[in-house]
């Protein structure tokens, strides 16, 4: 799927966008379970707004916002759990990871059309810090994504910075880092951008007529650590690729 300049690319730029990963069937029974996802949660009583706060947008404007996220879909539908580990997938993470690959999370972010939430700018790093940084998150694209609907926004190279601080939410200061500081990265159904969780990205509203859904799988190096005890779910760590050599030590 993709060749030694593609990984050269991400290590210098820290992102990697990737063409044609899953096909129109597969892209279609994603988009078929997130629907049946929120269906669900509504029929629970479970159907909130995850819009970021903050002052990147006004506070009236902000307040018009819709953003529906879910966490750990591959455990609400099996059509996740076959993306997650889809030979495709292990096939460009194995080269961008290394021969043992684990995933950490995965959920759905869904920007409804006409008031879908913007993401301001951030690094991934503050959620779940880990010792040697090998965290990347795949976000796969379920329908196409240009800048009216919202697509993501990366800076190349900013993950050589290192952790940054962050604002009490867990993002950037929108004067310094305003999104379109970022490039944007448009992309197709069955897409992936893949960015390393040191990258800086967000993502604009959407203002167009049209859903922009996406789902993100994070993956790691099992042999890199989190330096904090955070985001911990109940079956976390299953392995995409190769081996977790450190499991018996850690029982």
């Amino acid at each position: 799927m993709i060749q030694s300049q593609d990984v050269e690319f991400y290590k210098e730029n820290g992102y990697l966008l990737v063409k044609g990963v899953f096909n129109p069937e597969e892209v279609a029974e994603m988009r078929t379970a997130v629907e049946q996802i929120l269906k669900r949660a509504v029929q629970a009583n479970k159907d909130v707004n995850h819009t970021w706060q903050g002052d990147y947008i006004p506070e009236e404007e902000l307040k018009q916002l819709d953003l529906k996220g879910f966490h750990d879909v591959h455990y609400h539908d099996a059509a996740f759990t076959k993306a997650v580990a889809h030979p495709k997938m292990v096939a460009i993470l194995s080269k961008l990871i290394g021969p043992n690959v684990q995933l950490h999370h995965s959920k759905m972010l869904v920007k409804p059309p006409e008031n879908g939430a913007a993401f301001p700018m951030h690094q991934d790093h503050p959620y779940f810090p880990h010792e040697s940084h090998s965290m990347l998150a795949a976000s796969v694209h379920l329908d196409d994504a240009d800048e009216r609907n919202g697509c993501i926004h990366v800076i190349p190279g900013s993950h050589k910075q290192g952790p940054i601080e962050h604002e009490g939410s867990y993002y950037l200061s929108s004067e310094d880092y305003p999104i379109d500081s970022g490039v944007a990265c448009p992309a197709e159904a069955g897409d992936v951008l893949i960015f390393n969780y040191l990258t800086i990205h967000g993502s604009k509203p959407n203002r167009s007529e049209r859903t922009r859904r996406n789902v993100l799988f994070q993956y790691r190096d099992p042999e890199d650590l989190p330096t904090k005890n955070v985001h911990v779910n109940w079956g976390q760590g299953l392995m995409i690729a190769g081996a977790n050599v450190r499991k018996f030590m850690e029982s």
